[in-house]
Order: structure tokens, then C-alpha cells, then sequence
């Protein structure tokens, strides 16, 4: 696979908690991109909630931090950006009883999976593009982030 994978880490804290989160997220956007199909550049930028607050108001209009946005881009050789706020991925790991890192692998798996065309809209939408999420973090050893529900959009 010829997937070009930058990766920026904005916010400091995501080094501090996070043990090699560089290549956490390259090895999470390459399982996920695996049979994709598709290839192209990705930037994955780890930030707080500050910026993904202001990426949310301005590309969603929702005045609120998020966990993960998508940007996807129809440049030749591009498939998008996929940014992360550590504030609310730790708050959501620690109120799920998951370690941050496998939090991050899931939400990073999510974002790129929007890269490439799956979202979750509707129940079927989202129940195939969970199973999809399992199959990849399965792959990477990652404990199934849906286990202790059936469904929740």
C-alpha cells in the first residue's frame, strides 16, 4: 500500500500519554486503509479541543470540541485530514474504562474510514461501518470499543 501518512502532534499531551503515538497512528490508518482500494495522502494531526472546537463551528457549525473530524479531499493523490482533540478523546477514554491509546487507534480507525466513504447516518450505515471498525481492530489487538453496547449513534 502506497498511502503517504503525516502525522502532526499539535498538543504535547498526546506525547505525554500517548507511547509512540506517531506510529500508533500510522499502524491504525494503515490497517485501516488495508483493502481499501484506495490510496493517497492522509494528515492526521493530533490536537486539543480548542482546535477541533473551531474546526466543528466553522466546517459544521457546532460550537463544541468533538473526538475526531474528517476532511475528505478530492485532490488527485490526497484522501484527506483526520484531526483529534486530546481533551475529549482522554475524557471519553477514562469515562470508558479504556486506555488512551487504544481509544486513539479506535478513533483514528473512524476518522479514516470517513476518508473513505463510510459513515453512519443510519442504522445500517453504522452497524457495517462498526463491524468494519472491529475487523481492523481486531488486526491491531485493540479491545472491541462497542462490546458493552448493541447500538448507540
Amino acid at each position: 500500500m502506497n498511502a503517504a501518512l503525516a502525522v502532526s502532534i499539535d498538543d504535547p499531551r498526546w506525547r505525554g500519554r500517548v507511547r509512540g503515538a506517531h506510529a500508533l497512528v500510522r499502524r491504525a490508518a494503515r490497517a485501516a486503509l488495508d483493502g481499501a482500494g484506495r490510496v493517497g495522502e492522509i494528515r492526521y494531526k493530533l490536537a486539543d479541543d480548542s482546535c477541533l472546537r473551531a474546526l466543528n463551528h466553522d466546517f459544521r457549525g457546532l460550537d463544541k470540541p468533538t473526538n475526531v473530524l474528517s476532511f475528505p479531499d478530492d485532490a488527485p493523490g490526497a484522501l484527506g485530514d483526520v484531526a483529534l482533540a486530546f481533551e475529549t478523546c482522554a475524557a471519553e477514554a477514562r469515562a470508558q474504562g479504556k486506555k488512551l491509546d487504544a481509544h486513539l487507534a479506535h478513533l483514528v480507525v473512524h476518522g479514516t474510514l470517513h476518508l473513505l466513504g463510510w459513515e453512519h447516518e443510519t442504522i445500517p450505515e453504522a452497524l457495517a461501518m462498526e463491524a468494519r471498525e472491529r475487523r481492523v481492530l481486531r488486526r491491531l489487538r485493540v479491545p472491541d470499543p462497542y462490546r458493552a453496547r448493541k447500538f448507540r449513534r
